[in-house]
Protein backbone atom coordinates (compact mmCIF):
# COMPACT_ATOMS: atom_id res chain seq x y z
CA UNK A 1 0.00 0.00 0.00
CA UNK A 2 1.60 3.10 -0.99
CA UNK A 3 2.29 6.12 1.89
CA UNK A 4 -0.73 8.79 1.87
CA UNK A 5 1.13 12.28 0.18
CA UNK A 6 -0.77 14.38 2.62
CA UNK A 7 0.79 17.14 4.04
CA UNK A 8 0.51 19.76 7.06
CA UNK A 9 0.97 23.63 6.33
CA UNK A 10 0.22 26.14 8.48
CA UNK A 11 -1.16 30.13 7.98
CA UNK A 12 -0.09 31.78 10.91
CA UNK A 13 -2.63 34.38 11.81
CA UNK A 14 -4.57 35.52 14.78
CA UNK A 15 -5.08 32.23 14.76
CA UNK A 16 -3.20 28.84 13.31
CA UNK A 17 -5.09 28.12 9.87
CA UNK A 18 -4.16 24.19 9.41
CA UNK A 19 -4.54 23.34 6.09
CA UNK A 20 -4.39 19.11 5.17
CA UNK A 21 -3.88 17.73 1.68
CA UNK A 22 -2.01 17.58 -0.77
CA UNK A 23 -1.23 19.37 -4.40
CA UNK A 24 -4.51 18.33 -5.58
CA UNK A 25 -7.51 18.78 -2.31
CA UNK A 26 -7.17 20.33 0.85
CA UNK A 27 -9.10 20.67 4.39
CA UNK A 28 -9.00 23.92 5.94
CA UNK A 29 -8.88 23.45 9.81
CA UNK A 30 -9.68 27.27 11.77
CA UNK A 31 -9.83 29.71 8.50
CA UNK A 32 -9.20 32.66 11.17
CA UNK A 33 -10.63 35.75 10.19
CA UNK A 34 -8.30 36.84 6.52
CA UNK A 35 -9.91 34.51 3.93
CA UNK A 36 -7.63 35.97 1.27
CA UNK A 37 -4.70 34.82 3.42
CA UNK A 38 -5.84 31.61 3.79
CA UNK A 39 -6.65 31.46 0.13
CA UNK A 40 -3.78 32.42 -0.90
CA UNK A 41 -1.71 29.69 1.15
CA UNK A 42 -5.03 27.56 -0.53
CA UNK A 43 -3.63 28.48 -4.35
CA UNK A 44 -5.35 26.26 -7.11
CA UNK A 45 -5.92 23.46 -4.71
CA UNK A 46 -10.02 21.76 -4.12
CA UNK A 47 -11.38 23.14 -0.56
CA UNK A 48 -13.36 19.79 0.78
CA UNK A 49 -14.29 21.18 3.85
CA UNK A 50 -13.51 23.86 6.14
CA UNK A 51 -13.85 22.28 9.76
CA UNK A 52 -14.12 24.85 12.68
CA UNK A 53 -12.65 23.26 15.84
CA UNK A 54 -14.81 25.47 17.66
CA UNK A 55 -17.17 28.63 17.07
CA UNK A 56 -14.98 31.63 18.59
CA UNK A 57 -14.18 34.43 16.09
CA UNK A 58 -10.64 34.44 15.31
CA UNK A 59 -11.40 30.59 14.67
CA UNK A 60 -14.15 30.88 12.50
CA UNK A 61 -15.08 34.36 11.02
CA UNK A 62 -13.68 33.70 7.33
CA UNK A 63 -15.11 30.45 7.21
CA UNK A 64 -17.97 31.29 4.90
CA UNK A 65 -15.53 32.88 2.62
CA UNK A 66 -13.15 30.39 2.15
CA UNK A 67 -15.94 27.62 1.76
CA UNK A 68 -17.24 29.66 -1.13
CA UNK A 69 -14.13 29.39 -3.16
CA UNK A 70 -14.94 25.67 -3.99
CA UNK A 71 -18.58 25.32 -2.40
CA UNK A 72 -17.50 23.21 0.31
CA UNK A 73 -19.01 22.61 3.44
CA UNK A 74 -18.71 24.22 6.83
CA UNK A 75 -18.24 22.02 9.63
CA UNK A 76 -18.85 23.07 13.79
CA UNK A 77 -20.65 20.98 16.90
CA UNK A 78 -23.55 22.14 17.42
CA UNK A 79 -23.06 22.77 20.67
CA UNK A 80 -21.30 25.89 19.51
CA UNK A 81 -24.08 27.16 17.42
CA UNK A 82 -24.76 30.42 19.74
CA UNK A 83 -21.12 31.51 19.31
CA UNK A 84 -21.48 31.11 15.14
CA UNK A 85 -24.95 33.05 14.93
CA UNK A 86 -22.72 36.04 16.51
CA UNK A 87 -20.34 36.27 13.57
CA UNK A 88 -22.89 34.58 10.31
CA UNK A 89 -25.90 34.85 9.54
CA UNK A 90 -25.92 31.52 7.59
CA UNK A 91 -25.67 28.12 9.37
CA UNK A 92 -22.95 25.45 9.07
CA UNK A 93 -23.26 22.94 6.50
CA UNK A 94 -22.38 19.93 8.90
CA UNK A 95 -23.14 19.40 12.63
CA UNK A 96 -19.85 17.52 13.52
CA UNK A 97 -20.38 15.05 16.43
CA UNK A 98 -17.91 12.77 18.28
CA UNK A 99 -16.44 10.42 16.30
CA UNK A 100 -17.35 11.60 12.58
CA UNK A 101 -14.81 11.46 10.21
CA UNK A 102 -13.62 13.51 7.56
CA UNK A 103 -10.97 12.21 4.30
CA UNK A 104 -8.43 13.89 2.23
CA UNK A 105 -5.65 13.29 -0.09
CA UNK A 106 -5.75 9.36 1.38
CA UNK A 107 -5.95 10.01 5.41
CA UNK A 108 -8.69 10.11 7.89
CA UNK A 109 -9.50 12.85 10.55
CA UNK A 110 -11.31 11.67 13.43
CA UNK A 111 -13.42 14.53 15.55
CA UNK A 112 -13.17 14.38 19.49
CA UNK A 113 -15.31 16.57 20.58
CA UNK A 114 -13.50 18.13 23.73
CA UNK A 115 -15.99 20.73 25.53
CA UNK A 116 -13.98 23.07 28.63
CA UNK A 117 -12.92 25.99 26.07
CA UNK A 118 -16.47 26.27 24.50
CA UNK A 119 -19.07 23.86 25.08
CA UNK A 120 -18.89 22.56 21.28
CA UNK A 121 -15.27 22.50 20.96
CA UNK A 122 -13.08 19.82 18.89
CA UNK A 123 -9.81 18.45 18.47
CA UNK A 124 -9.28 16.11 14.97
CA UNK A 125 -7.24 13.37 15.15
CA UNK A 126 -5.53 11.39 12.33
CA UNK A 127 -3.30 9.01 12.83
CA UNK A 128 -1.74 8.30 9.40
CA UNK A 129 -0.10 11.50 9.84
CA UNK A 130 0.45 11.47 13.91
CA UNK A 131 -0.95 14.49 14.63
CA UNK A 132 -4.04 16.31 16.06
CA UNK A 133 -5.62 19.83 15.62
CA UNK A 134 -6.42 20.92 18.90
CA UNK A 135 -8.39 24.46 18.89
CA UNK A 136 -8.27 25.72 22.00
CA UNK A 137 -8.45 22.75 24.10
CA UNK A 138 -5.16 22.65 24.92
CA UNK A 139 -1.51 24.44 23.63
CA UNK A 140 1.60 24.67 24.52
CA UNK A 141 0.84 26.77 27.92
CA UNK A 142 -1.66 24.72 28.80
CA UNK A 143 -5.65 25.27 28.50
CA UNK A 144 -6.24 27.95 26.67
CA UNK A 145 -8.42 30.91 28.16
CA UNK A 146 -10.38 33.16 26.47
CA UNK A 147 -10.17 37.00 27.23
CA UNK A 148 -12.26 36.85 30.41
CA UNK A 149 -10.84 33.49 31.90
CA UNK A 150 -11.59 30.11 31.66
CA UNK A 151 -15.27 29.71 30.40
CA UNK A 152 -14.87 26.09 32.43
CA UNK A 153 -11.46 24.86 33.67
CA UNK A 154 -12.48 21.78 35.29
CA UNK A 155 -14.00 20.46 31.88
CA UNK A 156 -11.14 21.59 29.88
CA UNK A 157 -8.76 19.91 32.29
CA UNK A 158 -10.86 16.68 31.85
CA UNK A 159 -11.18 17.02 27.78
CA UNK A 160 -7.44 17.15 28.03
CA UNK A 161 -7.18 13.72 29.83
CA UNK A 162 -9.70 12.33 28.26
CA UNK A 163 -9.20 13.00 24.41
CA UNK A 164 -5.60 14.20 24.44
CA UNK A 165 -3.61 12.45 26.64
CA UNK A 166 -5.17 8.76 25.47
CA UNK A 167 -3.34 9.68 21.73
CA UNK A 168 -0.71 7.93 21.39
CA UNK A 169 2.55 9.32 23.03
CA UNK A 170 4.55 10.74 19.59
CA UNK A 171 1.51 12.56 18.59
CA UNK A 172 2.41 16.13 17.10
CA UNK A 173 -0.22 18.26 19.15
CA UNK A 174 -1.07 21.64 16.51
CA UNK A 175 -3.15 23.85 18.10
CA UNK A 176 -4.64 27.48 17.60
CA UNK A 177 -2.49 29.43 18.92
CA UNK A 178 1.66 29.13 19.21
CA UNK A 179 3.82 26.27 18.60
CA UNK A 180 3.50 22.19 18.64
CA UNK A 181 4.00 19.88 21.52
CA UNK A 182 3.44 16.42 22.07
CA UNK A 183 1.43 14.16 23.61
CA UNK A 184 3.92 13.11 25.82
CA UNK A 185 5.12 16.08 26.59
CA UNK A 186 1.52 17.32 27.86
CA UNK A 187 1.36 14.66 29.88
CA UNK A 188 4.74 15.65 31.60
CA UNK A 189 2.95 19.07 31.75
CA UNK A 190 -0.33 18.29 32.45
CA UNK A 191 0.13 18.30 36.55
CA UNK A 192 2.02 21.56 36.93
CA UNK A 193 -1.30 23.14 34.55
CA UNK A 194 -3.62 21.50 37.50
CA UNK A 195 -1.49 23.18 40.17
CA UNK A 196 -0.89 26.22 38.59
CA UNK A 197 -5.25 26.48 38.58
CA UNK A 198 -7.38 28.46 36.62
CA UNK A 199 -5.96 32.11 37.83
CA UNK A 200 -2.89 31.04 36.28
CA UNK A 201 -1.41 33.88 33.40
CA UNK A 202 -0.89 32.15 30.29
CA UNK A 203 1.33 34.89 28.71
CA UNK A 204 0.92 35.44 24.93
CA UNK A 205 -1.83 32.76 24.48
CA UNK A 206 -5.26 33.33 24.84
CA UNK A 207 -8.68 33.25 22.63
CA UNK A 208 -11.02 35.73 21.43
CA UNK A 209 -13.95 35.04 22.92
CA UNK A 210 -15.46 37.74 24.87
Amino acid sequence: MSKPDARIDVVQGTANTWLVGNDEEVIVIDPGDDAGVVLGAVGDREVLAVICTHGHAGHAAAALEVAEHDEAPVALHPADRQAWRELHDEDPDIRMEDGGRFDVAGITMEVLHAPGHSRGSVLLYCEELEAAFTGDVVGENGPVPTRDGFPNWGRQLDAIGAQVLTLPSQTRLLPGHGGELTVAEAEKRFDSWVAAGQDQTVSGVQDDAE
